[in-house]
């Protein structure tokens, strides 16, 4: 999937269905580290106390 599509998608899920990066790894079932690395790839870094990537 294109990162600029998953930055969208999980920073939506995240403002709209999660509590925290954590709450959302659970819920579906995903790796924290291969989310956080494919990201970071594209340039976007997790900001917790906003509960989104940026």
């Amino acid at each position: 999937m294109d990162p600029h599509l998953l930055y969208g998608l999980v920073n939506t899920e995240l403002r709209n269905h999660c509590e925290s990066l954590e709450d959302l790894v659970k819920t579906h079932d995903l790796d924290e580290e291969v989310l956080l690395g494919r990201l970071g790839e594209a340039g976007y870094v997790y900001r917790p106390e906003l509960r989104q990537f940026r």
